[in-house]
């Protein structure tokens, strides 16, 4: 498939999200249209449009190259059912919450709990970790399609960036969460579909049917799940079962960006009903992406296909990409574009409207009573939006000058490493409710604990004799931060339990 092919049917896909855009906005644009949906989200489309947003560009192309890897193959399925349980424990514990106190920003919870300080900490995390997370991902699917299609039009990298947040910003500044609750439920039509076609037209490549096609990924080297040999290294299935349930409590529950979402149902009955779904859906869908990994390395293998390299190292997250554009018909290429392209834009849309909505509401106050109605509050709106463009298009020119994945990557680890003190946080203010904090100290302690885990995790082989923290290491950060807390804590006066 030619780059013109490929740039023309970018724009095509654009122009959907543009039309849904204005038709769902030109009504109201208000401010509670932008940060809640006007409460009135339908949760069977918020649960299968949240697929879109939890499984982003790079999931789309990492997890299936990473099968290829004896010491991983279907690892990450353990770290799937995690997910599944967090999950489960988002819906009967912090969705409740969250509804009694109807909340619009998710971070009021610490205010009335541990105080004001506490309370912009906990927003100030979310900012700085869902900035450098989302430009990550976005980051590294512009060098995808830098490298398959900008490139043969000579346009610069940087350029690159700046359309595609530019074209993120069009369609969501003035619908906001009630637009992305639409455009994310066609965006992960796409990207179920693309899964589910890609699958289909390997198979057919490679002469297997359905059935046959099941068979051969079970009984190939590519399916082992469950790793219970050596609990030394990160693939060890206890490491992978309670991180996948921690991170996903911190990085899912205590996240402004997907629970916006889930606040946006008109009840609680309704969303924990797109919670449930939603876990079903995602479980599922991520079996499937790990046998569409098998698959890209058996026809790989077959075919004599090589893992695509970059400055000499090779660089399994481009398999997909290399043989869906080059090796296959043109029709699994578009496939592959738009989910691709979906799993993308669907993250980052989302992110983009829960930062502007954090900053709106927890430094701004917008949705307090008295400023809900001021003049100009949707035009501030609008140059917050704006302002976190530029800060995510600044975060990736950053990442594409280090040019070195090793550093690349240990940016993206720092910033999960962030969630650890929401984690303790939240978990504080939950369990120890006869206990309130310093609130002035609250922010030397949530920076003190993500330097101690990193210290950690860069040399735990040599302190703890060969041990290598994977996910689990957010469960450490998490205690180290409720411990500190405890010990700036005092007791709480009645009106601040909860």
């Amino acid at each position: 498939m030619s780059p013109a092919t490929i740039l023309t049917l970018i724009i095509v896909y654009f122009g959907m999200l543009f039309i849904i855009s204005y038709f769902v906005s030109r009504k109201n644009s208000d401010n509670d249209t932008f940060f809640k949906a006007n409460k009135n989200s339908r949760w069977y489309l918020v649960a299968f449009g949240m697929i879109g947003t939890a499984l982003s560009g790079v999931t789309f192309i990492s997890v299936p190259g990473e099968v290829g890897n004896p010491d991983l193959q279907f690892k990450y399925f353990q770290f799937i059912l995690g997910n599944a349980i967090g999950f489960l424990i988002i819906a009967k514990v912090l969705l409740p919450l969250y509804y009694r106190m109807n909340l619009t920003s998710i971070y009021g919870y610490i205010e009335q709990r541990l105080g004001v300080v506490s309370y912009k900490t906990a927003a100030s995390i979310f900012l700085i970790s869902r900035t450098i997370g989302s430009a990550f991902r976005l980051y590294l699917v512009v060098i995808v399609l830098q490298r398959y299609v900008f490139d043969a039009f000579q346009i610069p990298f940087a350029l690159t960036v700046l359309i595609s947040l530019g074209l993120i910003f069009a369609y969501t500044y003035r619908g906001g969460l009630k637009t992305i609750i639409i455009t994310d439920t066609l965006q992960t039509f796409f990207l179920v579909s693309s899964v589910f076609l890609t699958i289909y037209f390997i198979c057919d490549s490679l002469d297997l049917s359905a059935f046959q096609a099941f068979e051969t990924v079970k009984e190939s080297n590519y399916s082992k799940v469950f790793f219970f040999e050596d609990f030394l290294k990160g693939n060890y299935f206890w490491k992978q079962l309670l991180g996948g349930i921690f991170v996903t409590i911190a990085m899912v529950g205590l996240d402004q960006d997907l629970m916006q979402k889930n606040l946006s149902c008109k009840n609680i009955g309704e969303a924990q009903k797109n919670m449930f779904t939603f876990t079903g859906i995602f479980v599922l869908i991520n079996i499937f992406f790990l046998s569409v990994g098998a698959l890209l390395y058996m026809y790989a293998e077959k075919n004599g296909i090589a893992i695509p390299m970059v400055d000499g190292v090779a660089r399994t997250d481009l398999l997909f990409p290399e043989i869906a554009f080059h090796h296959l018909t043109i029709v699994p290429a578009v496939v592959f574009l738009l989910g691709l392209t979906a799993a993308t834009f669907a993250t980052t849309d989302s992110a983009l409207t829960a930062l502007t909505t954090s900053f709106c509401v927890d430094f701004l106050g917008m949705d307090k009573a008295g400023n809900q109605n001021k003049p100009n509050a949707v035009r501030t709106r609008h140059w917050i939006h704006i302002a976190f463009s530029l800060l995510m298009f600044l975060v990736i020119v950053i990442f594409n000058s280090v040019n070195d994945a090793s550093v690349v990557k240990m940016i993206f680890k720092i910033a999960s490493y962030t969630y650890g003190p929401l984690l303790g946080l939240y978990a504080f203010g939950l369990f120890m409710k006869s206990k309130t904090v310093n609130d002035k100290l609250v922010p030397f302690i949530c920076l003190v604990s993500p330097a101690i885990c990193f210290f950690i995790s860069k040399y735990s082989e040599a302190l703890f004799g060969d041990y290598v923290f994977d996910n689990e290491l957010i469960i450490v950060n998490g205690l180290i931060t409720f411990f500190g807390l405890w010990l700036i804590s005092r007791p709480a006066d009645s009106e601040t339990r909860f």
